[in-house]
């Protein structure tokens, strides 16, 4: 088992997945989206893993105007899009491998152990 928690430190849903990890002593790699952003194959496995962009996209990101940009693009310039606005993505992602959630999602990370 391989898990990874995207998130930023802020973010209550990501300190709440490291936690129920921790509590059931799960080792894991904390990659705080601030510091460093997920790479294009990595953002492509978690988006076709959660069932598309909309799955992925957090309707209530700060930046409203590049939200609604990505909302309203061509379906072949929202993934590019979103690449470069990775603020707009819900959190936390948790990457099992090709597996991933997105959000925090205990009932699926029950069946990864």
């Amino acid at each position: 088992m391989n898990i990874q928690i995207f998130g930023t430190k802020k973010s209550f849903d990501t300190k709440k997945a490291q936690r129920w990890f921790k509590e059931r002593r799960i080792k894991f790699q904390f990659i705080d989206l601030r510091e460093k952003e997920m790479s294009k194959g990595e953002l492509h496995s978690v988006v076709s893993a959660a069932g598309g962009i909309d799955a992925v996209l957090n309707p209530k990101a700060k930046d409203e105007e590049a939200l609604a940009l990505v909302q309203h693009l061509a379906e072949s310039q929202r993934f590019d899009k979103l690449l470069e606005n990775q603020q707009l993505l819900r959190e936390p992602i948790v990457r099992n491998g090709r597996a991933a959630t997105v959000g925090y999602c205990p009932d699926v990370w029950v069946g990864w152990q």
